[in-house]
C-alpha cells in the first residue's frame, strides 16, 4: 500500500512515507477506540434491557463508571498520538521538503530555468508544495486508516450478522468506486485549472515588471483586459473543476447515507421474521452514527488527493531533472581557460558550432562579435553554468563538467549583463563577493570600481538600503556596485559581460583603469560590444554564427583588409562621427 508508486504518486521522501504509516495506524486505533465507545453504550443499553424485561439485575454503576474513564483517558492517549503523527510528523517533515526543493533547484543547471516560467517555479514552490502539505497531514493518514479500521468493523459485523452487515456496509464500496471512476477527468480539470493560475501569475508578473513601458505606451487598458481575461478563465475552471468534484462528492455521500435505510429496513424485517431481536438492530444503528462518520470528510480527501496529483507530478517533474554533478575539489595547474570543438544547444536551437580558442592566465581576452553570435554563450558555458552538448571546456587541464559547479564557482568572479541586486545596504550587497571580507577590503573594492562618487551622497553612505534589486539606483550605479563585488572577491579567473555597458564614458574609463590594474595576473574573459571596452586586450575571439571567424590581437585584425573586427571597429566610429 506505501510502496514506491504511492511514495512518487504523493512525491513523499523516504521519512513521509514512515510518518504515513504512523498516521494511519493511529487513525485504525483512533477509530476502533471510539466504536468501542460505542460498544460500552450498547452494553449498558443491553442490560437496561434485561432488567425492564425481567431477564437480569442492574449491572455496578461503578463498573460501568469505570469503562467509561477508562474509555475517555484511552481516547485522549491515542487522539494525542494521532494528532501528533499525522500533524506534528509532517509539519516538521515539510521543513526538510522545502529545504530539499531548494537544494535541488540550486545544483539545477541554469539551461533548467531557461526552459521554465518563473512565475511556474513559484508556484510549484509555493502553491504545490502547500497543497501536498495539506494532503499529507490532512488526508493520507486520515483516509487510509478509515479503509482499514472500516474493513476490522466490517469483518466484525459479518461475524454478527452478514445480512445486517451487507445492508449496513454496501454503500462504502459503491460511493468511493464512483469516485475512483471520476478521478481521470478530476485529474484532467485540476491540470487545467493549474495552467490557468499559472497564466494569471505570469499576467501579474509580466504587468508589474514593465509597468514603465506600458504607461509609457499608454497601453493600461489593453494589458489590464488581457489580466482581467486570465483572471476571468483561472475563476471559471476552478468553478468547473470544483462542481465536477463536489458532484461526485456529495453524490457519493448520498449513496453511502442509504445504508441507513437499508439497515432499517433489513432490521425491520428480520425482527418481524423473528431471525434478530430489537437488541442487534439497536447495535447496527449504534454503529452505523460512527462508521460513516469518518468517510465523510474521507469523501473529500479523495477529492483533494486526487487533485493533489497534479502538484505531486510538478513536485516530481524537478526531483526527476539531472542536477550538475561533480568533484568536490578542484586544483588546476594554472587558469587557462581552453575552448576545444565546444558545441551547444539550447531547445534544439544551435547555439555554438565546434568553438575553439583559448583564454591564457595573466591576459585579458576578448569576445566580441554581433548580437546572437554566442558570445555570452561562451561566458556561461566557462563557468559551467550551463552544460556543453559536445566538446570540451578545459581550465588548466582539468574538464570543469567534471567538477561540482559550486567548487568550480569558488575560483570565478562574474559580472554579467543583467546585474542582480538584493533589498539590503550597499555594503552588504558588495560583501556578497567575499564572505567574511571587513569594511575595510569592502571599501577598497568599492572605491576601486568608483562607487564611492553615488554613495557617499546617500543619507547613510554604505549602510543605505537599495531596495529590490537596486531600485534605488541607476543602471550604472547598479552595474558599478556588481563590480565591486567581483573585485572583492578576488578570484584567479574573471568574467566581465557587458561590464560597463551602462556607465557613461568618463566613468567608463575609470572603471577600466581599475580592473586593468586589479585584474592584473587573472583570466579574464571580457565581452563587449563596445570597441574602446576591448582595446586594451591582449587577445580578441570574434563570433560570428555561433563559430570563431577571427581571433588575434586587437592591432593585428585592425589591420585585416576584409576583417569582422576591422569592420565592426570601423562601424562603430562611424557612428560615433556621425553622432558628433
Amino acid at each position: 500500500m506505501f510502496g514506491k508508486n504511492f511514495q512518487k504518486k504523493y512525491a513523499l521522501t523516504d521519512q513521509g512515507v514512515k510518518n504515513a504509516k504512523r498516521g494511519t495506524f493511529w487513525t485504525v486505533i483512533v477509530n476502533l477506540v471510539v466504536m468501542g465507545g460505542m460498544g460500552i453504550l450498547y452494553m449498558m443499553m443491553s442490560s437496561y434491557v434485561d432488567v425492564l424485561t425481567g431477564n437480569g439485575t442492574l449491572p455496578a454503576v461503578v463498573a460501568f463508571m469505570v469503562c467509561v474513564l477508562l474509555f475517555f483517558i484511552l481516547s485522549y492517549l491515542t487522539h494525542y498520538q494521532q494528532y501528533h503523527a499525522t500533524y506534528g510528523l509532517v509539519y516538521r517533515e515539510i521543513k526538510t521538503v522545502r529545504i530539499g526543493l531548494a537544494e535541488r533547484l540550486r545544483k539545477l543547471p541554469l539551461g533548467y530555468f531557461g526552459k521554465r516560467d518563473l512565475a511556474d517555479l513559484t508556484e510549484t514552490i509555493m502553491g504545490d508544495v502547500n497543497r501536498l502539505e495539506h494532503v499529507w497531514s490532512h488526508c493520507i493518514g486520515y483516509l487510509y486508516g478509515s479503509f482499514i479500521s472500516t474493513a476490522v468493523i466490517a469483518v466484525i459485523l459479518l461475524v454478527y450478522d452478514w445480512r445486517m452487515a451487507l445492508a449496513c456496509m454496501w454503500g462504502v464500496p459503491v460511493a468511493f468506486a464512483l469516485l475512483f471512476g471520476s478521478r481521470a477527468r478530476s485529474k484532467s480539470l485540476s491540470e487545467t485549472a493549474k495552467k490557468a493560475g499559472i497564466n494569471v501569475a505570469d499576467g501579474i508578473q509580466e504587468t508589474l515588471e514593465n509597468i514603465r513601458e506600458i504607461r509609457a505606451t499608454n497601453q493600461e487598458n489593453r494589458f489590464l483586459k488581457v489580466l482581467d481575461d486570465k483572471i476571468d478563465n483561472y475563476e471559471k475552471e476552478n468553478i468547473r473543476g470544483e462542481l465536477f468534484a463536489g458532484l461526485f462528492v456529495n453524490g457519493a455521500s448520498v449513496i453511502m447515507r442509504l445504508g441507513v435505510a437499508t439497515t432499517i429496513l433489513m432490521g425491520t424485517t428480520l425482527i418481524l421474521k423473528g431471525h434478530i431481536d430489537f437488541m442487534l438492530l439497536f447495535m447496527f444503528l449504534l454503529v452505523i452514527t460512527r462508521i460513516y462518520s469518518p468517510f465523510d470528510q474521507a469523501l473529500a480527501l479523495i477529492a483533494e488527493m486526487l487533485m493533489s496529483q497534479v502538484s505531486a507530478n510538478r513536485l516530481m517533474e524537478i526531483h526527476d531533472t539531472s542536477t550538475a554533478e561533480g568533484e568536490d575539489f578542484f586544483n588546476p595547474e594554472g587558469y587557462d581557460i581552453v575552448f576545444d570543438n565546444v558545441r551547444f544547444a539550447y531547445e534544439n536551437e544551435q547555439v555554438l558550432k565546434g568553438v575553439s580558442f583559448t583564454a591564457k592566465e595573466g591576459e585579458v581576452t576578448a569576445l566580441v562579435g554581433p548580437s546572437g553570435s554566442g558570445k555570452s554563450t561562451c561566458a556561461k558555458l566557462a563557468a559551467r553554468l550551463w552544460d556543453v552538448t559536445e566538446g570540451s571546456i578545459k581550465v588548466g587541464g582539468i574538464d570543469i563538467n567534471t567538477v561540482d559547479p559550486e567548487v568550480l564557482l569558488s575560483d570565478y568572479s562574474m559580472v554579467f549583463q543583467d546585474v542582480v541586486l538584493f533589498d539590503d545596504t550597499v555594503k552588504e550587497n558588495i560583501r556578497l563577493g567575499k564572505r567574511g571580507a571587513s569594511d575595510e577590503e569592502v571599501f577598497a573594492a568599492a572605491k576601486a570600481a568608483n562607487c564611492d562618487e553615488f554613495v557617499l551622497k546617500m543619507p547613510h553612505g554604505y549602510d543605505t538600503q537599495i531596495g529590490e534589486n537596486g531600485a534605488k539606483l541607476s543602471g550604472g550605479e547598479r552595474q558599478r556596485i556588481s563590480i565591486a563585488r567581483a573585485l572583492l572577491k578576488n578570484a584567479p579567473i574573471v568574467l566581465l559581460d557587458e561590464a560597463t555597458a551602462s556607465l557613461d564614458v568618463e566613468n567608463e574609463t575609470r572603471v577600466q583603469e581599475a580592473l586593468l590594474h586589479l585584474l592584473e595576473g587573472k583570466t579574464v574573459l571580457v565581452i563587449a560590444h563596445r570597441m574602446r571596452t576591448v582595446e586594451a586586450a591582449d587577445k580578441i575571439v570574434v563570433l560570428a554564427d555561433g563559430r570563431v571567424v577571427e581571433e588575434g590581437a586587437p592591432s593585428e585584425l585592425l589591420k585585416k583588409e576584409d576583417g569582422v573586427f576591422r569592420r565592426m571597429a570601423m562601424l562603430q566610429s562611424s557612428g560615433m562621427n556621425w553622432k558628433l
